[in-house]
């Protein structure tokens, strides 16, 4: 059995369409935020340094929408109040995210 490794130059494979969604920066720091539980964008925007509000909530809306990510309302009266959390497909990511960590930190053979 040998292992299939996808062809990642073609527009319809479906890594690269994976590869393409996250490559953003933002997205890919607001992942590592949120692994710590759930935050109200002002303490995400306080914990990504040199993200702008502008920045914060499109990428945030666009992590929703591919379902990495739920927005819940904690008060619905202005001004409302929100927070964001991984869902179960955005944890799905903790594991190879932490992968990159530890090779990032390993020193260069």
């Amino acid at each position: 059995m040998s292992l299939r490794v996808p062809d990642v130059l073609e527009e319809s494979c479906s890594t690269r369409q994976a590869l393409e969604r996250l490559a953003s920066k933002w997205r890919v720091l607001l992942l590592y935020a949120l692994m710590d539980g759930p935050q109200r964008p002002a303490q995400l925007r306080r914990r990504v340094a040199g993200i702008t509000q502008k920045v914060l909530t499109e990428t945030l809306r666009g992590m929703e929408s591919d379902g990495l990510v739920e927005r819940r309302v904690l008060k619905e009266t202005p001004p409302q109040h929100v927070e964001y959390s991984l869902t179960e497909l955005g944890r799905t990511l903790e594991k190879p995210l932490a992968a990159i960590c530890e090779w990032a930190a390993s020193p260069a053979s």
